[in-house]
Formats: C-alpha cells, structure tokens, sequence
C-alpha cells in the first residue's frame, strides 16, 4: 500500500560511470552518438547518399513543415547574402535613394560653410570678426585705464610721503 498523497518516482537519481567505463567508452554519455548513428542509419534505408560528416559550409538549411516540399518565389523571403569583403567590386557604384542623397549633399555643404566660416568670408563669420575686434578694442582701452589709474594711485603715495 501507498504510504501517502504521492507516489515515489526515481526520476531524481544519478548514475555516475566508473574510471572503467569511461576507459572502456561505455560510460553514460554514449546514447547521444547512439541516436546519431540511428539517424545515419534512417537515411540509408531511404536510400539517400550516405554522407559521413558534413562540414559548416555545405549544411543544408532545415526546412519548416512543408517549406522544404513546395518551391515558393516570393521576392519578400529572399534571404540577404553574405559578402566576402575580398568579392566586393569596388568599381561598381550603387544607386543611393533619395533621402541619402539629401543627407549627402547636406553633409557637403554644411562642411563646405564651415570652411568658409574659419577663412572668414561668410556674412556670419565678417560680423563675427568686427564683434571681436570691438571686443578687443574696448578691453585695450579698460587696460590702458588701468594702468593709468595705476600709475596715478603710485604718484599720489609718492606725493604723501614726502
């Protein structure tokens, strides 16, 4: 009789292999290359060519359901292909849309006004320049005040202690 609510399973159990069985290469980890030769096996009653092992490159892609069965154009499900950099024609010019376009030609002129801006002959860069020379022209003026306030404060304490 059952000696409560649950049954008692062995599910929870390890087997370990022994120095032995590892040496000998029959340890738990076989079933996996097991199933493997099972599924050679399948293929060769089918009477397909027997492939021994399939390199990365030539792997032929598993197909959904019955996508292998049916052959589809739809132009929207083709696949990008992958380039070599050492394929690619570096003398073919691709056509660009029109939004890259736009973008291009902003980029070049912006770069362009920005070359006249530092040489100067821009609008912007003339008004610039006449404001700094102001600037400079006025900070000249408030050292040269200085240095005659300076100059004076000097000449009064000298005045004072004689």
């Amino acid at each position: 009789m059952a000696k409560g609510k649950f049954k008692h399973k062995p599910t929870g159990e390890r087997t370990f292999s022994t120095p032995e069985e590892i040496a000998a290469g029959t340890s738990a980890d076989r079933p996996r290359t097991l199933k493997k030769q099972a599924e050679k096996d399948v293929y060769d009653r089918r009477g397909e060519p027997e492939e021994e092992e399939e390199s990365e490159d030539f792997a032929k892609p598993k197909h959904k359901g019955t996508e292998g069965l049916i052959e589809i154009e739809n132009p929207n499900l083709v696949k990008p292909k992958n380039i070599k950099a050492k394929d690619i024609d570096i003398g073919k010019t691709t056509d660009i849309s029109r939004r890259e376009r736009e973008e291009l030609e902003k980029q070049k002129s912006h770069e362009r006004y920005m070359k006249l801006q530092e040489q100067g002959k821009t609008e912007q860069a003339r008004k610039d320049l006449d404001r700094l020379a102001l600037i400079r022209q006025q900070r000249a003026e408030a050292a040269k005040k200085r240095e005659e306030e300076k100059a004076a404060k000097e000449e009064r304490k000298a005045e004072a202690r004689k």
